[in-house]
């Protein structure tokens, strides 16, 4: 290969990489190029990138490449059916892919091969999707930052000093530097909403038990967490989440007309905010105000969010992560936790046993468990009326993605810090609302820093919409490329 063939070929990756599950999935059906291309393209630039970020834990790139060349053989047959026929995807280590390991970044789960497929990615691979294989986590997905003992840590692609997030980091840097199609996340706290705001790529937590939990790991322990829990896609487009989401989705977003809703974005509300954030939000809200029905206020029970999934998390103590995270051994989190600090020889993570601590501190008497749950009942009632036909628009987090360590300090305090830094996020969860993060700018250091759209369930399509004229309005997806 000449020096001009070479640069060809590179020109032709690089493109390749920028392309969403929608593009290429045109472009392998209308043979413009084939999904044996377009994975080795991905399984190259992994090798590439992976060593320094640490975002992809367990491939099947063999097994992927077969799968590329049988979709192929289809092509060529016209036998090709499926909206991502073809298509590389990665998927979070949280799920379940038969003959790939789930361990929930645990040293005791180490081995713990699947012999069946979740429920979502049954859905993805009956659509044509191949999947390169399995993305980190934290211990147990119980932290907004992605380290474990398993794996360890995984870094931000645009400054390697700087968190991922979590739970969902590693889904979230594998679509940020361009190493899959698109991607699948989980979200209980957060999880796909911190990752997606600090990697600078579009994410969607679903509405309360809008997606199939059944093949997702760990299972949550109460009513009030499965509701919580919003699994969804991690892309570079909103039309992907879409595409995505109506695959996995138990039904389809019905068609709506987003000229008809409410946008109310929220106004001073008394929390941290960074200087660079509050110019975005207000960035955002002057770019609509001339399209839609627009206001700045405070929507109900957004105060209260964050003490209510503080106690939702803490129901028994966290009795049964603690017992996964433990395995056979006695649950004593304290002592892996002083163990951590003192040799680093403990089992668990310290964000882990921390957690656990936090959790058993924050454990709300049963009498109180009943008392949250007639006010979650009587907050859905009013909720459900006043998202009716309205877009909440709010800020993911105070900041872009800090250094490695700080968004553990600031939500895991026995001082309740949560109180300030986790409203943004816990709406949605203490709500079961489904909400899409876009990026809209970045820092001063070049950090991204995305906007959440939220509504009732019911309102997908309304979301999407406005998450696409965000979008256009909006640099939203942008590769990073020096790594």
């Amino acid at each position: 290969m000449n020096v001009l063939e070479q640069v060809d070929f590179e020109a032709k990756e690089q493109s390749l990489l920028d392309l969403d599950a929608s593009e290429l999935a045109r472009m392998i059906a209308n043979k413009v190029i084939s999904s044996r291309e377009a994975t080795e393209t991905y399984i190259n630039h992994i090798e590439k990138v992976n060593p320094s970020l640490n975002f992809l834990v367990e491939d099947r790139f063999m097994k992927a490449l077969e799968e590329a060349d049988e979709a192929d053989r289809q092509i060529a047959e016209n036998k090709a059916c499926g909206k991502l026929f073809g298509v590389p995807i990665s998927m979070k280590e949280s799920f379940h892919v038969v003959g790939m390991k789930t361990t929930g970044g645990l040293l005791n789960r180490r081995d713990a091969i699947q012999n069946s497929d979740a429920e979502l990615v049954k859905k993805l691979k009956s659509e044509g999707a191949i999947i390169l294989g399995k993305t980190n986590t934290p211990e147990l997905c119980f932290c907004q930052e992605t380290d474990n003992k398993l794996y360890g840590r995984t870094n931000n692609a645009r400054d390697t000093s700087r968190t991922a997030g979590g739970s969902s980091g590693g889904e979230a840097v594998m679509i940020s530097v361009g190493g899959a199609a698109a991607g699948i996340g989980s979200d209980i706290g957060g999880s796909i909403r911190f990752p997606s705001h600090f990697n600078g790529v579009i994410g969607f937590k679903s509405g309360d038990s809008q997606v199939s939990s059944i093949g997702s790991y760990p299972h949550e322990s109460h009513l009030l967490q499965s509701r919580m829990l919003g699994i969804g896609p991690i892309t570079k487009s909103v039309r992907d989440v879409k595409l995505l989401y109506n695959i996995i989705a138990k039904t389809e977003a019905a068609v709506q007309d987003i000229k008809e809703f409410k946008i109310s974005v929220l106004s001073e509300s008394g929390y941290p905010l960074s200087t660079a954030t509050a110019n975005l939000m207000e960035s955002v809200y002057s770019h609509l105000k001339d399209e839609f029905i627009i206001e700045k206020t405070i929507p109900p029970f957004f105060k209260e969010s964050s003490r209510l999934w503080q106690e939702i998390m803490s129901i028994d103590g966290a009795a049964g992560p603690g017992k996964e995270a433990f395995g056979d051994g006695p649950v004593r989190p304290i002592r892996a936790y002083l163990s951590e600090l003192v040799n680093g020889k403990a089992k668990v993570h310290r964000y882990m046993s921390w957690a656990l601590i936090g959790a058993s501190l924050f454990k709300p008497p049963e009498k109180h468990v009943i008392e949250i749950e007639e006010f979650v009942a009587h907050g859905d009632e009013i909720l459900n009326d006043y998202l009716n036909e309205r877009i909440l628009i709010l800020p993911v987090y105070h900041s872009a993605a800090p250094k490695h360590g700080v968004v553990y300090k600031e939500i895991f305090s026995i001082r309740k810090t949560y109180e300030k830094y986790m409203p943004y996020v816990a709406y949605a969860n203490v709500w079961g609302l489904p909400s899409l993060t876009v990026p809209v700018g970045t820092d001063e250091a070049g950090m991204p820093i995305a906007v959440q759209l939220i509504s009732k369930t019911g309102n997908e399509d309304a979301l999407f919409k406005l998450g696409e004229f965000i979008e256009k309005e909006f640099k939203s997806y942008d590769r990073v490329i020096s790594v």
